[in-house]
């Protein structure tokens, strides 16, 4: 079935159960194809384009008021966009913000992304919770002539994310260095000049701000491939060992990332802090499993409960896969469980200062309950 179309139709999307959307088109021209989830975040939408955590799919955002502040060099969270491209209820405004130093269709159209606006979000976002998140082809023509059989064919022809190593796709190609803190007004950005902490961070997909809150928490950050072996890691002396964020399905990544791990795991005694698939690859490393979610956790308001404390905390989270906490073996422990579906969003190694979390303490966008788990790695390194 197909949407009701809009007056002089430029963009089309269409799903793998032959649903087919038609809105206007902005950004880039062309086609894509990729998996389709949505995010309920009001802000942010410029760090979300940019996380290299949604490599391999396009985004439907539920909030209305996409593109309303522009886009600006500081916000982005690497290089390029790495979301295929995005969907929204209404067509972007001229910016009004202080900060922006662009518009959102022609930033998007200058680094090859298509969205499409004019979109019954609502209607669609119901549609992922029920029937799971799906594989979509999303098409920009001006002339507004579009092939909605073929578009149904790609769409179906998209292989999904299950077994897919995304994360060689977007980590770095080689070692950098990183000392620039978190943004504060009215300097901005600054560097970290009196470092107390030396971190290894594993880049499987790494955000900016995740990088600004280790300098922020005292480390000086050197950032290593995804691919880097346990020897490469050691070499640098550090006082403990990040595990990013990234996209695809961590099974895939953990082919070569879990043995580095257990590694570091089995030869020292070093502070270990992972997030997002990095929570997922240490947990594969100390013998849990993963598995793929109906539509995952996308947004800015996600209620978590630490289990420690007993405290709740409104995070952050980009995931669609999650780890299975009952097959955490003995001396793991759950930490954190989401208070929306009751999946896991924590882990811990009794006695050792090696801990995860699946949601994002860095914010970017969103609330900044969580920040303090940064300080918490930095804790565990001063004590060593």
């Amino acid at each position: 079935m197909a949407q009701a179309s809009p007056s002089h139709p430029t963009a089309c999307l269409a799903l793998a159960d032959g649903t087919v959307f038609y809105g206007h088109g902005f950004g880039a021209t062309g086609m894509r194809v990729a998996e389709l989830c949505f995010n309920t975040a009001m802000t942010g939408y410029q760090e979300i384009m940019t996380d290299p955590s949604y490599a391999g799919q396009i985004v439907t955002f539920t909030f209305p008021h996409i593109g309303n502040t522009g886009v600006n060099p500081e916000d982005d969270e690497t290089g390029d966009p790495v979301s295929e491209g995005m969907v929204v209820k209404w067509d972007p405004t001229t910016p009004s913000n202080w900060r922006a130093t662009e518009h959102l269709s022609s930033w998007l159209a200058a680094r090859g992304r298509i969205a499409i606006g004019g979109i019954d979000t609502r209607r669609l976002t119901r549609s992922i919770r029920q029937q799971g998140a799906p594989h979509v082809a999303l098409a920009h023509d001006p002339s507004g002539t579009f092939d909605t059989d073929a578009l149904v064919a790609a769409a179906r022809g998209f292989a999904g994310l299950e077994g897919m190593d995304l994360a060689k796709d977007v980590t770095c190609a080689q070692s950098y260095h990183w000392n620039e803190m978190r943004w504060a007004w009215p300097d901005g950005y600054q560097p970290q000049t009196a470092p107390n902490h030396k971190v290894v961070a594993i880049d499987y997909g790494a955000k900016r701000n995740i990088l600004r809150c280790l300098a922020s928490a005292g480390c000086d950050v050197t950032v290593l491939p995804a691919t880097a072996t346990a020897e490469e890691v050691l070499a640098h002396k550090p006082d403990g060992v990040f595990l990013s964020n990234g996209p695809g399905d961590p099974a895939a990544t953990g082919k070569y990332a879990v043995p580095m791990i257990r590694q570091i795991l089995d030869t020292t005694n070093l502070p270990i802090f992972g997030i997002c698939l990095g929570h997922q690859m240490l947990a594969l490393a100390l013998g849990g499993k993963t598995i793929k979610m109906n539509h995952g956790h996308h947004g800015a308001n996600h209620p978590v409960k630490d289990l420690d404390s007993g405290k709740v905390e409104i995070t952050s989270m980009n995931h669609g896969f999650a780890v299975d906490a009952q097959t955490l073996p003995k001396g793991i422990r759950q930490t954190h469980v989401s208070l929306f579906d009751g999946s896991n969003c924590g882990i811990a190694v009794d006695g050792r200062p090696v801990y995860s979390v699946q949601h994002h303490p860095e914010a970017s966008p969103g609330p900044q309950d969580s920040f303090y788990l940064f300080e918490k790695f930095a804790e565990s390194m001063a004590k060593r």
